[in-house]
């Protein structure tokens, strides 16, 4: 099973491919979490995407694909996979495409997730993430709360609101995800590859409704 996940910010992706990735034995590609890694660690990509993604911009379509590329060209590249965050425009998917030809993959499925710009503001607005990198766990002060409030459950950190989770910055992300989205959608409908699920229930639900599409899979 070769997957991609598109939506928009905070409608699942990340749980979804989890819970993917423990039915298939998928191998989870993040470009975010590889983006984020970068940053952390200072590199020089990293200091170039920094301002971008704290102000919910996104990231120049050849760095990510370079990015993507040097890992599918590696050793560690995977024979079946879910991509959550990439490709996010049309020509990252062009890009995308062209790299699965020549590594003889092809793609599955496309899963849509689809959900109300309002409830996605109020899900990533309310979230609180653990500074420390060898933790990291992030929490929802409108679904998800900690024993003490402001404080992480595993190891105690201050939790705090990331840049890129303000709602200022929340609804730049969305108008950037829907400017470049529609263009990527219909390149995977013409390929037959799109399966619409709404992301606006319980993550269970939400998953229950995946699997459904995916029994359509040829």
């Amino acid at each position: 099973m070769r997957l991609v996940l598109v939506g928009p910010p905070g409608s699942g992706k990340g749980t979804q491919a989890e819970m993917l990735v423990d039915k298939f034995g998928l191998t989870c590609i993040g470009t975010g979490a590889m983006l984020r890694d970068a940053i952390a660690r200072g590199t020089e990509m990293g200091r170039q995407v920094k301002p971008l993604m704290d102000q919910g911009l996104l990231v120049p379509d050849p760095i990510v694909n370079d990015v993507v590329a040097e890992f599918f060209r590696s050793s560690a590249r995977p024979e079946k996979f879910v991509m959550d965050g990439y490709p996010r425009t049309y020509s990252q998917a062009i890009a995308f495409d062209a790299l699965l030809r020549q590594q003889f993959l092809a793609l599955d499925a496309v899963i849509n997730l689809t959900i109300a710009d309002d409830e996605v503001v109020k899900r990533i607005s309310g979230r609180r993430c653990c500074p420390k990198p060898d933790c990291g766990v992030c929490y929802n002060v409108n679904y998800r709360g900690t024993k003490v409030p402001g404080k992480c459950d595993r190891c105690g950190a201050d939790l705090v609101l990331r840049d890129d989770d303000k709602e200022e910055t929340v609804r730049r992300r969305l108008h950037e995800f829907y400017r470049n989205t529609d263009a990527l959608i219909n390149h995977y409908r013409h390929q037959n590859l799109v399966r619409d699920v709404p992301a606006t229930d319980t993550g269970e639900a939400i998953y229950a409704n995946i699997l459904a599409a995916l029994k359509k899979v040829a």
